[in-house]
C-alpha cells in the first residue's frame, strides 16, 4: 500500500535527474511511496520573466525565484544549491527546513564568447557576469572569482535561468555568463571559452508536512536511482538535451562531457558544513548572522 502522495518539485534536469530515473524505473513504487513530480515555476515563462536589463543588486531580487511554489503549497520537497536553500529557509514564511544534501553534485562554468579578450579569471575584473541571484550561478561565481579579484571588482548581475543567461551573453548585454549543463556543452559546441569551472553541493528543503516515512522511502528510491545512473547515464541524457532549443544549437548526447554529471547517495547536512557556508554568506551580506544551524536545518538523513 502506497504512502500518501508527496509532491516534489523538479527543476533543471541536471539537478533532478535521479528523481526522473526513480520515477521511470519504478523505484518510488517499489518503495511504496506515491510521488507527483511538479515542474518548477509551473505556468511561468522564463523568457517573459527576464528583466529588460541585468539587475546589479541581489536585494532587488526576491530569493525564492523559480521555487516560490514551496511557499504557495505547490509541493512539499525540492532541491537547489545549498547556499540558496539556506537563504530561502531563512526567509520562508512556511517553516521549511533543510533536511539533507541532494544527490546531484553539479558544476557551473563562467563562459565568454569565442572572440572575447578574456582568457583567465583575473581578466573578469569589473566584467558583468550573468547569474541567477540567490541560486548556484550567483554563489559559485563569487566563490570562483574571490581568489582572483577584489570583492568590489566582481560584477555579477541577475538575468535569470541558464538559457536567458546564455542569450544575454550572445546579445552582448554582459561580458560573461555562469552556466551549468547542458548549457556548458552548448557553449563549447559553439566555440565559447570556459574561463573557470567548479563543482558544488546542493540541499533538499521540505515543509513540516512532509511525512518522515515517505521521505525515508523517497531517499531509498533515490539511492537506487543513483546506483542506476552509476551503471550509465546515457539512457537519461534526453532530459538534458530537451532543455536546449534547436534554434540555438542541435545538442546531441555525444556533445555532453559525461564526467560533469555526478550523482551520489543522499547524506546528512552537518553542522560543520553549515557553519562554513553560513559564515561565508554572512561575510558577503547574503544571510543574517542569526540564521544558525538549529533555525535552518532539521536532520532527517542518517549518516
Amino acid at each position: 500500500m502506497a504512502i500518501g502522495k508527496t509532491r516534489i518539485e523538479v527543476n533543471n534536469a541536471v539537478f533532478s535527474l535521479p528523481y526522473y530515473v526513480a520515477r521511470d524505473e519504478g523505484y518510488f513504487t517499489e518503495e511504496g511511496v506515491e510521488v507527483a513530480l511538479v515542474r518548477a515555476g509551473s505556468g511561468r515563462d522564463r523568457d517573459k520573466d527576464r528583466a529588460d536589463t541585468p539587475i546589479p543588486d541581489p536585494n532587488m531580487v526576491e530569493p525564492f525565484g523559480w521555487h516560490r511554489g514551496i511557499e504557495e503549497g505547490a509541493f512539499e520537497l525540492y532541491r537547489a544549491c545549498e547556499w540558496g536553500q539556506i537563504r530561502r529557509t531563512q526567509d520562508s514564511g512556511k517553516a521549511v527546513k533543510v533536511i539533507g544534501k541532494r544527490a546531484a553534485v553539479t558544476t557551473q562554468a563562467i563562459i565568454v564568447k569565442p572572440d572575447s579578450p578574456y582568457e583567465i579569471p583575473p581578466d573578469l575584473k569589473n566584467v558583468t557576469i550573468a547569474v541567477n541571484f540567490h541560486a548556484g550561478s550567483h554563489y559559485i561565481s563569487l566563490g570562483m572569482l574571490g581568489g582572483y579579484v577584489e570583492r568590489d571588482e566582481i560584477k555579477v548581475v541577475h538575468v535569470g535561468g541558464p538559457k536567458q543567461r546564455f542569450n544575454a551573453l550572445t546579445e552582448g548585454q554582459v561580458g560573461a555568463a555562469a552556466l551549468m549543463e547542458p548549457w556548458i556543452s552548448v557553449a563549447e559546441k559553439l566555440g565559447y571559452k570556459i574561463i573557470c569551472e567548479a563543482f558544488y553541493d546542493g540541499a533538499e528543503v521540505a515543509t513540516p508536512s512532509l511525512d518522515t516515512e515517505a521521505f525515508a522511502a523517497i531517499n531509498r528510491a533515490i539511492s537506487k536511482a543513483v546506483a542506476k545512473l552509476g551503471e550509465g547515464v546515457e539512457p537519461y541524457l534526453h532530459y538534458l538535451l530537451a532543455e536546449v532549443p534547436k534554434d540555438i544549437v542541435e545538442l546531441k548526447a555525444e556533445d555532453l562531457h559525461l564526467p560533469r554529471l555526478r550523482y551520489i547517495e543522499p547524506r546528512p547536512y552537518t553542522a560543520e558544513e553549515f557553519q562554513h557556508i553560513h559564515d561565508w554568506m554572512v561575510a558577503w551580506g547574503l544571510l543574517g548572522e542569526d540564521s544558525v544551524f538549529e533555525e535552518i536545518v532539521e536532520e532527517r538523513v542518517s549518516a
